[in-house]
């Protein structure tokens, strides 16, 4: 998994003990799709969802910077169906349209993500792009974040429960879900504060808010609603890929035995072969779900992403531009074709590469690989200018502001004085200065 992958970057600050964002297209869009209808009740922008999956085992999700969803890959994978991942969206929503987050100020809602997880966490955030496309933020302080964030008091969980039913009810889904949710995080307060999951430390019960919901849920008409088909569809293809990626060949084998021949078994079984590094029995699995299943992206991602991890970056590129032909619109499926673009270290493709690579920040401006891409693309163009604004940029949305100034003074220095890209080195400058000053305020 490369250009929408679940490739965390080990950096230094990662390696002292921070925990990393990923990037998956499939899984991003998942829950998405889950969340869309809740916003849109919520009187919510649906535009405006932006999704991250944070690399963590434990149980916790969390809403930040307006409309910008924090799940963790041990949340999803621990569901045990969609309604209960719909419930806890639906319960953050509630806390997104009961302002309970107008607290952390309003200079969160417009920072970049990097900059909301360094406010957040207490600590320095960085995101950055592997040479296999991986997108990773690399978070610390998280027992501060704990501690200060979501540290709501019980009036504002219960009104978020409430909030999150009634998002559910207009939408004709069961709160059964969020209540399944809810015990589980309740049987966890009697646990030692070390061994419960962040969620529940950060999202306190009580016995009279669990009754009240309740009450709630057993007078609903939608009570006993189940999840419907295409939910339970995402829903298990996201469990695969997060098993066979995260969770190791043994488990995933376990849980996927080669005798499943379904969807999901292959799909799981092929990530977990990916990360033991059997390219071959990979590659087997993959073509055997792009045969069945001709006209899936994802799949055609998955084995761009295979090739690419095997060096195979001409290989590589068919199947990545395949996928991003299914599905047009996806700027990680377009930061896919753009990196192998590069890759390829033929000059000749490298106007082709940064045409896309400006599609994909156009749409996704606090895409730092695709910036360290694009930088990367220019500096062999000997256009020295636009590499040194493109890494300014990468740099200023990895909140790393120092870097973003030097960048982009240079880039000042080499354009003529008026042009769009000098004017936007003259923003990045002021940008990096004023968030520098805020941050020793």
């Amino acid at each position: 998994m490369a250009a929408g992958a679940i490739l965390p970057t080990a950096t230094e600050a990662q390696r002292r003990g921070g925990i990393s964002l990923v990037r998956d297209a499939e899984i991003e869009n998942t829950i998405r799709a889950y969340a869309a209808p809740l916003f849109a009740v919520a009187g919510l922008s649906n535009e405006a969802i932006t999704v991250h999956l944070v690399n963590d085992r434990t149980l916790n999700a969390f809403v930040a910077g307006g409309q910008r969803i924090f799940v963790n890959t041990g949340l999803l994978i621990r569901a045990e169906r969609p309604a209960q991942v719909i419930g806890v969206l639906a319960h953050e929503i509630g806390h997104i349209s009961g302002g309970h987050l107008a607290r952390m100020g309003d200079a969160i809602d417009t920072a970049s993500t990097a900059m909301i997880l360094s406010m957040l966490f207490g600590a320095a955030a960085a995101v950055a792009g592997s040479g296999e496309g991986a997108v990773a933020a690399v978070l610390g302080g998280q027992q501060i974040a704990e501690r200060n964030f979501l540290a709501f008091t019980r009036s504002q969980e219960s009104a978020a429960d409430q909030a999150g039913a009634s998002f559910l009810e207009q939408t004709g889904q069961t709160s059964a879900g969020l209540m399944e949710f809810l015990r589980i995080i309740g049987n966890q307060e009697a646990l030692a504060y070390e061994r419960q999951d962040p969620y529940a430390r950060t999202h306190p019960m009580s016995g009279d808010r669990v009754a009240v919901l309740d009450s709630r849920l057993q007078r609903s008409p939608y009570k006993n609603t189940p999840d419907t088909q295409a939910n339970i569809e995402r829903f298990k293809r996201m469990q695969a890929k997060l098993v066979g990626y995260l969770e190791g060949l043994p488990v995933t084998l376990r849980k996927y035995p080669e005798s499943d021949t379904s969807l999901y078994g292959r799909y799981a079984r092929a990530f977990a072969y990916f990360r033991a590094l059997d390219f071959n029995k990979a590659i087997a699995e993959t073509d055997e779900l792009i045969r069945l299943y001709p006209n899936d992206a994802y799949f055609h991602e998955l084995k761009a992403d295979i090739l690419l991890n095997q060096g195979k970056v001409a290989e590589s590129l068919p199947p990545m531009q395949e996928a991003y032909r299914l599905l047009p619109r996806e700027p990680l499926m377009a930061y896919g074709v753009g990196q192998r673009l590069v890759g390829l270290e033929d000059n000749s493709r490298l106007p082709e590469a940064i045409d896309i690579l400006k599609q994909v920040t156009a749409r996704e401006p606090d895409n730092a690989a695709a910036w360290q891409q694009m930088a990367t693309a220019y500096g062999r163009q000997n256009d020295i200018g636009m590499a040194s604004l493109a890494s300014a940029e990468r740099f200023l949305v990895s909140g790393n502001t120092r870097d973003a100034q030097g960048q982009a003074e240079r880039a000042a220095r080499l354009m003529k004085e008026g042009t769009p890209g000098w004017l936007r080195a003259q923003d990045i400058i002021a940008n990096a200065k004023d968030e520098r000053r805020r941050r020793q305020q």
